[in-house]
């Protein structure tokens, strides 16, 4: 007769709150087998992200569907290999894409700039950036949405660029994030106020885990305009504002 000789810690319950790997369990020194596969199938999802591509031609319809126009753009990066080992490449235009994105009839304000980046993980704009920009458009105020941006082999630093060649007001970067090992889809949003090339990252804010089980749309839309808002005030982004949305009325 087989006997289980796994052992379940008694504070396993607490994994219906979190996706973090806690309380896997015991089998003498080792973790159980189970446990260790979960492992490896995570750590091939977060490989598989960071080397998977974004399809550019199911990103356009996908935001065409949405009402969004769009426009493309690469950094100096040639591939993904040499975007992974020379992020430096990664958070400048293409020379290409430089003149093409130049808008001529520059507005005086009120634009908003937004980059749907590949970064670490394409899944994650695949999956979330869309239904993000449809919650941050709906009570957006006196900003006007300018054409999305759709950029490969991206870094943050590279909304600099696009955001001063179109003379925005403010740029959103909506970037994959590094994957964890049970978040390969996680996306990032990252917001400068002013921006031009040389921009340090002290001078935007960041959101991060934006997901349906880490932070929802709506809730990061939420903290998005609130943020917007905030930066216009103070015409700064970065350690000079503060994400106080917490202490605003909670959402309906």
């Amino acid at each position: 007769m087989s006997e289980d000789i796994s052992r379940t810690e008694p504070w396993h319950v607490l994994t219906q709150w979190t996706s973090a790997r806690i309380a896997m369990g015991r089998v003498g020194s080792s973790l159980p087998t189970k446990a260790v596969m979960e492992f490896n199938a995570d750590h091939a999802l977060a490989r598989d992200a960071v080397y998977a591509s974004l399809d550019l031609a199911e990103m356009q319809e996908q935001f065409a569907q949405a009402g969004f126009t769009t426009l493309v753009a690469r950094s100096r990066a040639q591939s993904r290999s040499e975007y992974l080992r020379r992020p430096d490449l990664g958070r400048s235009l293409d020379p290409v894409c430089a003149a093409e994105l130049q808008l001529k009839n520059i507005e005086e304000s009120g634009m908003l700039s937004v980059v749907v980046a590949d970064g670490l993980s394409a899944l994650a704009p695949r999956l979330h950036a869309a239904p993000l920009l449809k919650q941050l458009c709906e009570g957006l105020g006196h900003w006007k949405l300018d054409s999305v941006v759709l950029a490969t082999q991206a870094r943050v630093a590279l909304g600099d660029e696009i955001g001063e060649l179109r003379g925005a007001e403010a740029v959103l970067v909506l970037i994959g994030e590094r994957p964890g090992l049970r978040s390969s889809d996680s996306l990032g949003a990252y917001l400068t106020y002013r921006p031009r090339v040389g921009r340090m990252d002290s001078e935007r804010n960041c959101i991060s885990n934006i997901r349906p089980v880490g932070l929802g749309y709506e809730q990061a839309a939420f903290r998005l305009k609130h943020l917007l808002e905030r930066a216009r005030i103070l015409g700064a982004t970065g350690v000079s504002l503060k994400d106080e949305s917490d202490d605003l009325p909670a959402l309906q």
